[in-house]
């Protein structure tokens, strides 16, 4: 893209031709381009008969998980339950404690 330095004469490049000027030429027709020539996909030979790729190894079959012992679980989860309940409460006891003496630093 050209851009044009100067004055007020930058804008009469984007102005209409004056009355009476000649027209600018017709623009050509448009061609067609032509259609792009393909081939086709290239030949292939097919494999020799009775071909199989190469079978390695099979799989052992999955071994049975242990069986749960669902009575233990809910009774470790009881109890970690029971841990965490008692934790948070000395957390809180000691959180009120000290709230408490920072008031009563702040009153005196």
């Amino acid at each position: 893209m050209t851009t044009r330095n100067g004055g007020p004469a930058d804008d009469e490049f984007w102005r209409r031709p004056a009355d009476g000027s000649t027209p600018p030429p017709p623009a050509p027709p448009p061609t067609e381009p032509a259609p792009p020539a393909y081939p086709g996909p290239p030949p292939s030979a097919p494999p020799p008969r009775g071909w199989r790729p190469p079978i390695v190894m099979q799989p052992a079959a999955p071994r049975e998980l242990p069986r749960q012992d669902s009575v233990g679980i809910d009774e470790e989860e009881r109890s970690a339950r029971t841990l965490t309940y008692g934790i948070g409460m000395i957390a809180a006891a000691v959180l009120v404690v000290v709230v408490c003496l920072l008031c009563s630093r702040a009153l005196f």
